[in-house]
């Protein structure tokens, strides 16, 4: 049996372990919460590394992108530096393949896109495939990536803009500590809604769960969400605010919705590979293992 771990910087709480079988390989899943402290995520690695099959990256991103550009954490890139045996990713690979044929798939064979949706995805630099798929298939898009990460009280219209925004903000964004910029440890556990208004002018609302858990208000009536990383408690939650539609990125294994660091590392663990696949890799072994999203209807 294979090892793959995902260890995160997010809480401890939200910890899980499955066995998986793909094409006839089994292996031991499991995520590991080091409640926002990074010294921990670090140890963590260098006392697995060359023990397990393959790391996922969790609460943080080595990298993000912006249309042209891929931008380096300098936090996450001290983690990833501990693990000099075992292949280590952050979900990018998948977030640029699995996330563009979900949403080939939900406008191919569902009515959750048709009509010119209204679309808030929280973090555009962190689900850029996502985004520009979304994008092509004709939604009407809200990028939140200055409302939410900078607390400023605009959005952005267009992948173009952000990526001008991008190459003047990252340079510096990339070097601050990881907790000032998105929800680690306990804060993944608790809402403080931000900009009422942009989750609730929008049809659908996409992009990274821990970012919207922690923006979004009390009430999200009728809505769609496109997220991935869901337990059953978030399920319920989202059903007692409101929405309407769940669909995840990232099928379910035995009762949650991993993230795509996990999921890469799956793929990575699977395929045998020291490394990042290419996205022709992804592509192939998502078709070979016939891996859907996973549409909840909760009201």
């Amino acid at each position: 049996m294979k090892n793959v771990v995902s260890i995160s910087l997010g809480s401890s709480q939200r910890d899980h372990t499955a066995e998986v079988e793909l094409m006839g390989q089994r292996f031991n899943v499991q995520r590991r919460g080091t409640n926002g402290s990074m010294d921990e995520m670090v140890r963590f690695v260098r006392n697995h590394d060359g023990k397990v099959d393959a790391f996922g990256l969790g609460g943080m991103d080595i990298y993000i992108e912006a249309v042209n550009r891929r931008y380096t954490m300098r936090e996450a890139q001290k983690v990833a530096a501990a693990a000099r045996q075992t292949p280590i990713v952050d979900g990018t690979g998948l977030k640029n393949t699995l996330e563009r044929r979900v949403v080939q798939s939900l406008a191919a064979e569902t009515e959750i896109l048709q009509g010119g949706k209204k679309v808030l995805v929280v973090s555009a630099m962190d689900r850029f495939g996502l985004s520009q798929s979304l994008e092509e298939a004709g939604c009407e898009m809200y990028y939140g990536d200055l409302a939410f990460i900078l607390n400023l009280p605009v959005l952005l219209r267009s992948l173009t803009t952000l990526a001008g925004f991008a190459r003047v903000l990252v340079p510096v964004i990339r070097l601050l500590p990881f907790s000032m910029i998105y929800p680690t440890g306990k804060k993944q556990e608790t809402s403080k809604t931000r900009f009422p208004n942009f989750f609730l002018l929008a049809d659908i609302i996409a992009g990274d769960f821990h970012f919207i858990r922690r923006y979004m208000p009390p009430a999200l009536p009728g809505k769609t969400m496109i997220t991935n990383t869901v337990t059953a408690a978030d399920i319920d939650m989202l059903s007692n605010r409101g929405v309407k539609t769940l669909v995840t990125t990232t099928p379910e294994i035995q009762g949650r919705s991993f993230g795509t660091n996990v999921m890469e590392a799956l793929l990575v663990a699977y395929a045998g590979s020291q490394g990042e696949l290419s996205p022709e890799e992804y592509n192939q072994l998502l078709e070979k293992l016939n891996i859907k999203p996973r549409i909840l209807s909760l009201v």
